[in-house]
């Protein structure tokens, strides 16, 4: 056996991977594998060239992404001493009740009280312990309407609160509350975890109980008056370094009211739902990423992940491709890129759980490497190529095989290669996508000489390879 360190340590690293590997995080053939040659020399001396770049979405249009439409709703305001500041704003369309026309309730309505319901989606991202967090609504001052909107996206209001409220963030505790039923008594339940915020008793009338019956027999003609509501945390009001909330697309506003029709006295509830959202994302880097930026030639110690389209990481390997002359033709067993985060990091912030790799085409757009890409002979399944964090290692690991070999074998060109945030929601496919459906951030480290004290921890692109005769 063949190996490019020689040294003790090395080699007996390399035997003990090659003869003894069973999991997938290390590097390795399957050992009931009969019909593959076992047999390889292990390269982990690749260089690598890392560089962080603002995420901006599609490189073609160089300044947004869709925020409407999305399952999750990225909400809230995260001070980082490292990454710097983002504020998430949202705007969310109100609707008649069943967005159809809607006829009052008879005898004398008098409202009791106005919740603006908002549940929580997985993916609360800041500090859950200290920091208190204030919300104000608005009402806006112009309709949203049925289009896409983007994260550059602002929107004007009425300038007047008509709803606030200040919490901590308790994402995944239920809450009780008492269902309205119409003409039986009010029953206490266990709903999923929410935030409830009050609105204005006064500005539930103007829209509904007290609006003219042409505002009340369209839907369309509701949401031309009534526009919508904004929503914005109170930085002032706020304590803490703050976080970044996601809420899912249930929300609305319920109404809960009393009707007195001689001496019958009933309790009830009327739900105006919320049908589009989008949100607005403000990000303001910190020094250090202004200095990252700067730099997009020669390879960085440290690397820097951002959710929220905040930040992605460009990663070539630019000798790759002359391994088949320094070499020789080589088959490539298996090819694994590890990723660690950089020790420390990880207090206060828990690392991004999960890491999308893809590479742009000639057109610049963003697409599958060989191994994500079900139309490829190599393609392995999302859970073996890897891209999350796996705490017992502290580290990260994609399989990147099939990519690494047409590298090698000059099948294809390198037009760009990025590492970047990714949900975890979807477990059957790879996905690419910039999102902002994931707030989360992780630095990690990338290539320090070899007298930092962070070189062992040095991004790696482990290679088992076979030199053909």
């Amino acid at each position: 056996m063949k190996f490019f360190r020689l040294d003790l340590l090395t080699l007996l690293i390399s035997l003990f991977i090659l003869n003894s590997c069973k999991n997938k995080d290390t590097i390795g053939l399957d050992p009931g594998d009969t019909t593959t040659k076992h047999n390889g020399t292990l390269m982990d001396t690749s260089t690598v060239v890392v560089n962080t770049f603002p995420d901006i979405g599609n490189p073609l249009s160089n300044d947004s992404i869709a925020t409407s439409g999305i399952t999750k709703m990225p909400f809230g305001y995260l001070n980082d001493a490292i990454f710097g500041t983002v504020e998430s704003n949202a705007a969310l369309a109100l609707n008649l009740p069943n967005q159809s026309a809607y006829s009052l309730p008879t005898g004398t309505i008098v409202v009791d009280s106005a919740v603006l319901v908002m549940p929580y989606a997985d993916g609360f991202y800041g500090d859950s312990l200290t920091s208190k967090y204030k919300i104000n609504v608005y009402q806006l001052a112009n309709r949203i309407k049925s289009t896409a909107y983007y994260n550059v996206d602002s929107w004007a209001t009425k300038g007047v609160i008509i709803g606030t409220r200040t919490f901590f963030a308790r994402t995944h505790d239920s809450i009780k509350r008492y269902n309205i039923i119409t003409g039986q008594p009010d029953t206490l339940i266990t709903v999923p975890p929410q935030l409830r915020i009050p609105i204005d008793k006064n500005f539930v009338n103007s829209i509904l109980f007290n609006a003219s019956s042409t505002q009340l027999a369209s839907n369309s003609v509701f949401l031309n008056n009534v526009h919508g509501l904004y929503l914005t945390l109170d930085k002032a009001g706020s304590t803490g370094v703050g976080g970044t909330f996601m809420f899912s697309a249930a929300d609305s506003l319920n109404v809960y009211y009393r009707t007195t029709n001689g001496t019958t006295i009933d309790t009830a509830m009327v739900t105006l739902p919320i049908t589009t959202h989008a949100s607005q994302i403000k990000h303001v880097s910190s020094n250090t990423l202004t200095t990252e930026f700067a730099d997009s030639t020669s390879s960085r110690d440290l690397i820097y992940l951002q959710g929220l389209v905040g930040t992605k990481v460009k990663i070539s390997f630019p000798f790759l491709k002359s391994i088949n002359t320094t070499i020789g033709k080589v088959a490539v067993n298996r090819a694994e890129l590890v990723i660690t985060p950089n020790p420390g990091s990880t207090i206060p912030f828990r690392p991004l759980p999960k890491l999308t790799m893809y590479k742009y085409d000639i057109a610049r757009q963003i697409t599958l490497l060989e191994d994500a890409n079900p139309g490829d002979v190599r393609y392995i399944n999302p859970a073996t190529f890897g891209g999350y964090y796996v705490r017992a290692t502290n580290s990260y690991h994609f399989v990147i095989t099939g990519y690494v070999q047409d590298l090698i074998d000059g099948r294809i060109k390198d037009y760009g290669t990025y590492l970047a945030p990714v949900d975890t929601t979807n477990k059957t496919s790879v996905d690419v996508a910039p999102t902002t459906q994931v707030a989360g951030r992780l630095v990690a480290v990338g290539t320090p000489p070899k007298s930092s004290p962070l070189y062992q921890s040095r991004i790696k692109l482990n290679i088992i390879y076979t030199k053909i005769k």
